[in-house]
């Protein structure tokens, strides 16, 4: 069975870091951009990490240009970004494709796995992908769900990987 440790993603530092780090986490993994009707979730996500950051939940966030060139910047410019007007710690990777063929494979995953209104395609920025505490994808999220809608999922998850 595929889990979310057996990728890979590069940072916005441009280290490859093994996901297999976030192993016995419950893990919210969304495409971000900067210019984007949805860069105000920034605030919700980071608020659900503060939230239950200590308790073995992490969101995971994954710059994307595809959808209407909202995410132009390099990854120095994108983490400054996040940080200065979101105060984003959550870890943030360098920008990736989510569709097509050059889709990392992490989405890739992810879209087969939770198949949205477009199949296996993400429709737009701030997709949100639920995973448990074994690193199985266990709910997907558009665009327009704000992340605070999220919490009681996130909270029912942590229950479940206690319970383990």
């Amino acid at each position: 069975m595929t889990t979310l440790s057996d990728f890979t993603a590069t940072t916005l530092a441009g280290q490859e870091q093994p996901l297999a780090a976030y192993a016995g986490q419950v893990v919210l993994v969304v495409n971000t951009a900067s210019q984007c009707g949805f860069t105000p979730q920034l605030t919700g996500l980071q608020e659900l990490q503060e939230r239950f950051g200590d308790r073995g939940f992490t969101v995971l966030g994954f710059p994307c240009n595809q959808f209407g060139g909202q995410e132009p910047g390099s990854a120095e410019e994108i983490g400054a970004f996040c940080q200065r007007n979101y105060g984003v710690d959550f870890p943030m990777f360098a920008k990736v494709d989510v569709n097509g063929p050059d889709a990392h494979p992490l989405f890739r995953w992810l879209t087969r796995e939770r198949p949205g209104r477009l199949g296996r395609k993400i429709r737009w920025n701030f997709t949100k992908f639920l995973l448990d505490g074994e690193g199985a994808v266990v709910a997907r999220y558009g665009s327009t769900t704000k992340p605070e809608r999220i919490a009681a999922r996130i909270e029912d998850a942590l229950s479940e990987a206690r319970m383990r």
